[in-house]
């Protein structure tokens, strides 16, 4: 079964990494960015079921396990003989995956709640709750009702063009539904490391999907980059609450800005490559058929074992 780890806990989700970053720079955000993220799920998600099975085949090594349950625990071991680690490993990483799933979620949970504030105020029929503060703020809050919220500092430092090229990016995020393709992003991370090399990536890409469909809703490529500058140049380093992504963290890195202004200026992206989305979904997909023959792998070692006894 050893040969089931290499591939779905390492091969397989490497190579999905290398391609997602490798066409996140090179494809329109919208077109690829849900099966990208999509493609990072399902890997991670193979990875997830084959370390369950390793996690399970170390359990059934244990002797005590073995003669409570009547099968022969040493057929089991026996397996993977020349790499007697890889169950235990197995075991740990799983209990790390699964812990940091229940973080993200923790964390998803306690921002969602701050949509709680936000309900009980009059929403207009742009889907807007308008809020009396000087900073400059404004974000998309999901859920029933999706409702942006934007602060009457922000309002004030957006002509009315401007302004409408500011909706239409955070309709984007509602829309689109982009807080779930980040949720699902970082739960990904959180199963194996190598995407966290990806969150950062994805976060942007998401942002720049909402540029792309604003611009494309106004039909003015500069009045949405002049929007994002704007906005920028005047927004507070303490949010208010709930922000799609990029997170607080990202807003203040340097270059997040100024490369989705140039890419709305000077969009370069080779239309021939959107056939290349299908390598990492192609990757993900294999790595689910490989997790598959692994569970049935381990059920027929544990009916040998039994056999055996």
């Amino acid at each position: 079964m050893f040969d089931h780890f290499v591939v779905s806990v390492v091969v397989c989700p490497v190579l999905v990494a290398l391609a997602v970053r490798w066409l996140a720079d090179r494809l329109r955000p919208e077109a690829a960015v849900t099966v990208l993220v999509l493609s990072i799920v399902t890997a991670s998600a193979a990875c997830l079921i084959s370390l369950s099975a390793f996690a399970l085949k170390a359990v059934a090594e244990i002797p005590a396990v073995g003669v409570s349950l009547g099968y022969s625990d040493a057929v089991v071991r026996a397996d993977t003989e020349r790499e007697p680690w890889v169950s235990a490993l197995s075991a740990v990483l799983l209990l790390a995956s699964v812990g940091g799933m229940v973080r993200i979620w923790w964390l998803h949970r306690r921002e969602l709640s701050v949509a709680h504030a936000f309900r009980g105020l009059p929403v207009d029929d742009d889907r807007v709750t308008m809020i009396d503060d000087t900073r400059a703020e404004a974000f998309a809050v999901p859920g029933p009702p999706g409702r942006v919220v934007v602060t009457t500092g922000m309002r004030e430092v957006l002509d009315d063009q401007q302004y409408s090229a500011l909706l239409a990016h955070e309709r984007a995020h509602l829309d689109s539904r982009h807080h779930a393709l980040v949720l699902l992003a970082r739960m990904a991370a959180a199963v194996h490391p190598i995407f966290w090399w990806l969150t950062r990536r994805i976060d942007f890409l998401v942002e720049r999907a909402a540029d792309e469909r604003a611009a494309e809703q106004l039909g003015d490529r500069r009045v949405v980059a002049r929007a994002i500058g704007a906005a920028a140049l005047r927004a507070s380093h303490a949010r208010l609450g709930l922000s799609m992504a990029p997170g607080r963290q990202d807003l203040r890195g340097a270059g997040v800005v100024p490369r989705r202004v140039a890419s709305l200026l000077a969009p370069r992206y080779a239309a021939r490559l959107l056939t290349l989305v299908a390598v990492p979904v192609v990757v993900a997909a294999g790595s689910v058929v490989w997790t598959g023959e692994c569970v049935a792998d381990l059920g027929e070692l544990l009916y040998a074992a039994g056999m055996l006894h």
